[in-house]
């Protein structure tokens, strides 16, 4: 095992500049094809606890399926199905 030299500006955990995390980008929820407004239990993989709906550097999705997300939640709300 080789170590990599520390500088003394980095601290251990520490990202080096110009070092990103690479985060692999789900194309939908496993096992769907598209998102559902009316099945409130996939919803809430993508809601808070406070109710709030997750970033997409959260929830992992690209940006076209996290607006297809985000308007199907806001669609439940009105429809009474999350609260």
């Amino acid at each position: 095992m080789i170590r990599k030299k520390r500088d003394n500006n980095t601290r251990p955990g520490q990202r080096d500049k110009g070092e990103q995390r690479l985060m692999k980008r789900r194309r939908v929820v496993e096992g769907m094809s598209e998102i559902n407004l009316k099945d409130p239990e996939v919803l809430r993989k993508f809601i808070t606890d406070h109710g709030k709906i997750m970033p997409t550097r959260a929830t992992g999705l690209n940006t076209k399926n996290q607006r297809k997300v985000r308007q199907a939640i806001h669609r439940a709300r009105v429809m009474g199905l999350l609260i």
